[in-house]
């Protein structure tokens, strides 16, 4: 299979909803391929959910919106035990989890309890309700928006959840021409009910399947183990990567070398993803004025040696 050629009519799909945002568009897609879950944060009405119902149409995949709230419980997120007079039986009720993509819509306006219901079906791909254990459907993918902490009414995620997600992006204002362009087109809303799929379920997990086999040289898990080492070492940060952490880097540019047509992973390709995978999953010391990716690029990725 020549991936970089199946995976490019996704990419051209997505840049025609989406404008102006290539590198992000293709962040998300590889985070796919990767098998992870993206979480997108930034202002209402960047386009953040278009987005997220884009990559669900044009990957051929099932789709589930959750909007987060207040008063959003668990149950409304796994499902419900329900009992059923005639068979004299607790029936269980599927809830929009069962999908194979779920937009968890402004995740970090609900409670901590509600975020939680996520944590067992992004990491083991399954639920518990009742002692049984349910399957989701494969492939799995949460795709999370978030408004910005400082806003009214938000619940920081716990850095338990923060790790289920393999990227964090963010996708930002519009360049003039975009939105421009955006200005004088049709109403995304509208593009979005003609996509039409651009992949099959069946050629999407063939893809995922080949992220892990792509060639790492022995060099290239040095300069890995080497950031992930930095993290650790530095003082710069309240806490260093995992070995959880450092597996979904490495898992990460193996997919960003297949969107590329690549079949081994080159340090270039660790440092594209790089700011995505770590970013949210550091906390500096001491507050630096700044861009965090800026700091990531001074801090750590300008730091150590590429081989």
């Amino acid at each position: 299979m020549d991936a970089r050629r199946t995976i490019e009519p996704v990419i051209a799909a997505l840049n025609a909803i989406v404008l102006g945002k290539d590198r992000q568009i293709r962040l998300a897609v590889a985070c796919l391929m990767a098998r992870g879950h993206l979480l997108i944060e930034d202002l209402p009405g960047v386009g953040k959910t278009t987005l997220a119902q884009a990559l669900a149409r044009t990957l051929g995949l099932s789709y589930q919106r959750v909007q987060f709230t207040s008063d959003l419980l668990p149950a409304d997120i796994i499902g419900v035990s329900v009992f059923d007079r005639d068979s004299g039986r607790f029936e269980f009720r599927r809830g929009p989890v069962f999908t194979q993509l779920l937009l968890a819509d402004e995740v970090n306006r609900a409670t901590p309890k509600a975020q939680s219901a996520l944590l067992e079906a992004m990491e083991e791909r399954q639920v518990t309700v009742d002692g049984h254990t349910h399957p989701l459907p494969e492939p799995f993918f949460v795709v999370a928006t978030q408004n910005p902490s400082y806003q009214l009414g938000t619940y920081p995620l716990p850095e338990s959840q923060l790790d289920r997600f393999l990227m964090r992006i963010d996708l930002g204002y519009p360049d003039p021409t975009h939105e421009r362009e955006l200005l004088r087109g049709r109403d995304r809303r509208e593009l979005l009910s003609e996509l039409q799929p651009a992949l099959t379920a069946e050629t999407l997990r063939a893809l995922q399947a080949l992220v892990p086999q792509l060639h790492v040289a022995e060099p290239l898990l040095d300069y890995v183990q080497a950031l992930v080492r930095r993290t650790r070492d530095s003082g710069l940060f309240e806490a260093g990567l995992s070995p959880r952490a450092a597996i979904s880097l490495l898992r990460a540019s193996q997919a960003w070398a297949l969107c590329h047509g690549r079949t081994g992973v080159l340090p270039e390709d660790v440092q594209a993803v790089a700011r995505a995978v770590i970013g949210h999953r550091l906390q500096l010391r001491t507050a630096v004025d700044g861009d965090r990716a800026a700091d990531l690029d001074g801090l750590l990725l300008q730091a150590v040696a590429v081989p």
